[in-house]
């Protein structure tokens, strides 16, 4: 490619011009980067499952509240979804990186300040809210600063670094949470689960602070036709990773369809109050037009597969996820009290009955859970996070990544299927562990032929959307679960196979490269 471009009178495509930077230091600093942020979104959403069984007494927690608790921080996600898209796919993908690290982390401490439930949930919503834009941001970050040579590398990273984040928040729980705290300043009283909340702030605030220091994404400047700038952030790519100087970079012109654009924008400072709001409805305009192909051929009927798929397997592996931690204190409690059958019907018969005793709150609310709850959580993270490395040198086939997914599809109908006939805690422990560190796979597989299919003017909105269904996917299934369970032992199995079999059937439409040139 390098000599390609010399012979073209240093011209060349953004794919040209990406790989003479090669792979080195800048790349290592930006995955550095984007760890936090990646982890960010794992502590949102699971922090409140850590959370609940110490605070419930002391918040008076009924079934309701811990189900709104769960809800309102993915209601946030979905509400927001669209209106970060937009804002990153016009405004850059650097300011939402910034501003939304740091505002969701001062959404997390003021969530670990709140005194009553209302507060906490309110302030967990904003975190939703926030943390939406930055974790899709950083996706598309992440692909537009690598050739197509590591982008499969990117997008298996991705998953590790979500693997290495439930982990790290399971390790947490582990430690801190069965420790007794308790602490006054002024007015507010603090607990150990509010030092825990507290703690799930950092991976926000460390991102905000280092994505200071990176430049806009190459591709999104020569997608708005801002060329100069484009050609100084790849030149500062390439000193980085060649140990060189900027002014020895090779390529000197880009070439693509978009009309250069001037470095600085149309001054609006000293217009009147009409021609700024024209210029403002005007840029709105121009924003929507980005979003236009998106409506029509080949984009919607893509996007539409995609979209089913995602909603069908999030609603089935969150269905999984989101109850895996019961299940197992179920089978505790059943082998505690000298109970044999520990099999699925009975764990699941056990929970019933108990959600339809009156909970009555002890008087002692400074309730610490055992160090022991927290262990089996902590092998399926590993197991996830184990699994991840595995399948890195596998994606480096692409012959073997034009079926993964259908593969993995395909696997994990029978591994939910099987869940029903587990009768051990250790049966149930191997197979959910394969299932949700296969999913994991698929789903940062659908993520990452996503951000190479999907053109870069509505890569975010794409993302966003898709992660918005895998949401909507998650709060559907977590409400239709109790109805199934209700109905019978084998009804919702029966159900999360069906949900199985349609994500396969829709996965043998899609076609999985992130070799090709990034649209």
């Amino acid at each position: 490619m390098a000599d390609a471009a010399r012979t073209a009178g240093q011209a060349a495509d953004f794919e040209t011009a990406i790989a003479e930077c090669g792979f080195g230091l800048f790349n290592v600093f930006i995955m550095i980067c984007s760890m936090p942020c990646l982890s960010a979104m794992v502590f949102s959403a699971t922090a409140m499952s850590y959370v609940m069984p110490t605070a419930e007494c002391e918040l008076k927690l009924t079934l309701l509240d811990k189900g709104m608790m769960h809800a309102v921080t993915y209601a946030g996600m979905i509400i927001s979804a669209i209106p970060w898209g937009f804002l990153a796919d016009t405004m850059g993908r650097r300011l939402v990186l910034i501003s939304g690290g740091w505002i969701d982390g001062i959404c997390v401490l003021c969530a670990a300040m709140s005194q009553n439930s209302s507060q906490l949930m309110a302030f967990k919503f904003f975190d939703g809210f926030i943390i939406c834009g930055p974790f899709a941001v950083v996706v598309s970050n992440l692909a537009e600063f690598h050739g197509k040579k590591h982008r499969h590398f990117v997008m298996l990273f991705i998953g590790l670094s979500v693997s290495i984040g439930a982990l790290t928040i399971t390790l947490l729980a582990y430690f801190l949470l069965p420790v007794h705290i308790y602490f006054n300043v002024g007015e507010l009283h603090f607990h150990t689960w509010q030092i825990f909340l507290a703690l799930t702030a950092l991976p926000s605030l460390i991102s905000g602070l280092l994505h200071i220091f990176l430049p806009e994404s190459p591709k999104f400047l020569m997608s708005q036709g801002n060329y100069s700038k484009a050609l100084s952030s790849l030149q500062r790519i390439y000193a980085m990773n060649k140990r060189k100087s900027r002014d020895s970079y090779p390529i000197t012109v880009l070439t693509d369809a978009t009309p250069e654009r001037p470095d600085s924008p149309e001054p609006i400072v000293n217009n009147s109050f009409r021609e700024r709001f024209g210029q403002t409805k005007r840029k709105f305009s121009d924003g929507l037009m980005q979003l236009k192909p998106m409506f029509s051929s080949p984009y919607l009927g893509l996007s539409a597969r995609v979209y089913c798929l995602h909603f069908c397997q999030i609603m089935c592996v969150n269905s999984v996820r989101l109850w895996l931690p019961q299940i197992f204190a179920t089978m505790q409690t059943l082998q505690v009290n000298g109970i044999r059958d520990k099999s699925m019907c009975a764990v699941l018969d056990h929970n019933s009955n108990r959600r339809s005793n009156t909970a009555v709150l002890k008087e002692e609310c400074d309730i610490h859970q055992q160090p022991e709850t927290y262990t089996n959580n902590i092998i399926v993270a590993v197991v996830g996070l184990i699994g991840f490395l595995l399948f890195f040198p596998i994606l480096r086939i692409r012959g073997v990544v034009n079926h993964i997914l259908k593969v993995c599809l395909f696997i994990c109908t029978f591994l939910v299927g099987g869940l029903y006939f587990a009768d051990t805690m250790g049966t149930t422990l191997i197979i959910s562990s394969i299932y949700l560190t296969i999913m994991g796979v698929c789903a940062s597989t659908i993520i990452g032929m996503s951000v190479v299919v999907f053109p870069t003017l509505m890569r975010t909105m794409v993302l966003l959307l898709i992660m918005t269904f895998g949401r909507l996917g998650s709060v559907t299934g977590n409400l239709l679960l109790p109805f199934f369970i209700q109905m019978s032992c084998w009804a919702p199995f029966l159900w999360l196979t069906s949900l199985m079999t349609i994500a396969f059937v829709i996965s043998l439409f899609l076609k999985v490269d992130f070799q090709q040139p990034l649209n």
